[in-house]
């Protein structure tokens, strides 16, 4: 677990301490973004002329709104990516298996190549001696 971290940090005008096992950037970048909302919030007019209550329970609504939605687009991420992942998986044992017969059909071509060599060599060895005795009748 890592240490413990104070920071000073400006929220809204106010310098406020912050403390987590956060380093000291993440802090500064929490600030930030919730320094963003209240300028976003403050442009306003209908927002300014609330009470600050109302004003505070926006802001929470909202934030709790944008990590709903990030937290939505995380699990749909994750979920793209296990389906790719699963793709992946199945393209890859579909390579195998198609490794697999290329692999049969090249020894097969292989064989059947050995054997065109041998038929080819038995044709021309009977093609001699057909040639052979054809000589010897011809020439008796």
């Amino acid at each position: 677990m890592s240490a413990k971290t104070d920071t000073e940090v400006i929220i809204g005008g106010k310098v406020l301490t912050l403390s987590g096992n956060e380093s000291a950037e993440y802090l500064q970048k929490v600030a930030a973004y919730i320094n963003n909302k209240l300028n976003e919030y403050n442009k306003m007019d209908s927002f300014k002329h609330q009470p600050v209550d109302t004003q505070n329970m926006l802001m929470l609504l909202n934030i709790a709104d944008d990590y709903f939605k990030a937290k939505n687009q995380q699990e749909q991420r994750e979920n793209e990516l296990r389906a790719k992942e699963n793709e992946l998986y199945d393209l890859k044992h579909e390579l195998i298996a198609t490794q697999m017969k290329l692999d049969n059909t090249t020894k097969s071509l292989q064989e059947a190549q050995n054997e065109l060599n041998e038929n080819s060599k038995k044709i021309v060895r009977l093609e001699t001696e057909l040639e052979e005795k054809r000589r010897n009748r011809h020439g008796k």
